[in-house]
C-alpha cells in the first residue's frame, strides 16, 4: 500500500507489515490469537478495516485519534493532485 509509508513519515509512527502466506491465516492457531482477517490494518488495539481495501481518510483519522491529534478534514483532491500526491 502506497499510503502507508506516506501516512508513516507525515504523522512519525512506525509501520509494521506482517505478510504470511494465506493457510496460515486459516489455521485454529491463528484465529486463537484473536487478529483480524487478513488483509487488515489495525493502529494500536483499533481494527480500522479487515478483509478489504481501507479507506485513506478513515486510516488517517484512525491514527490522529491513537495520537492524540485533531482529526483532518475530508477534502476532495482534484485529479491532478490525487497524480502528484
Amino acid at each position: 500500500m502506497n499510503i502507508l509509508p506516506r501516512l508513516g513519515e507525515k504523522y512519525d509512527v512506525r509501520i509494521e507489515t506482517i505478510s504470511k502466506p494465506i493457510a496460515e491465516y486459516n489455521t485454529d492457531e491463528y484465529f486463537e490469537l484473536d487478529l483480524p482477517t487478513a488483509p487488515a490494518i489495525m493502529v494500536g488495539d483499533e481494527i480500522v478495516v479487515e478483509g478489504k481495501d481501507v479507506d485513506e481518510h478513515a486510516l488517517e483519522c484512525c491514527i490522529c485519534r491513537h495520537l492524540g491529534l485533531p482529526e483532518p478534514e475530508k477534502g476532495k483532491k482534484s485529479l491532478w493532485g490525487r497524480l502528484f500526491s
